[in-house]
């Protein structure tokens, strides 16, 4: 679980970064969660845009993909997802 301070630096490293995936009309699925491991473990921090055709609820979207990832929820900002999670192999960053 991440404190208020944390998830603030990590949205102030977020604010540059550009979305990754996308998330449409079809919403989540299997093989979309399967890159987000992958691209996650290599990143630690990402953002994930949901587009406007996309019928589910945009908060409902982020907190299955950071349960699914387990991963944790930065951030809902507008339609972008902010997750992180912390990397086994490629730490980069330092929580304060």
């Amino acid at each position: 679980m991440l404190t208020g301070k944390q998830k603030r630096y990590l949205r102030s490293l977020a604010h540059h970064l550009d979305p990754i995936f996308q998330v449409g009309k079809g919403g989540t699925n299997e093989q979309l969660v399967k890159h987000i491991n992958e691209a996650i473990e290599k990143r630690e921090l990402m953002k994930i845009s949901v587009l406007n055709n996309c019928l589910e609820d945009k908060h409902e979207i982020a907190e299955e993909l950071a349960e699914q990832a387990n991963a944790e929820l930065v951030q809902v900002i507008g339609s972008t997802i902010i997750l992180y999670k912390e990397s086994k192999d490629h730490k980069q960053i330092e929580l304060p």
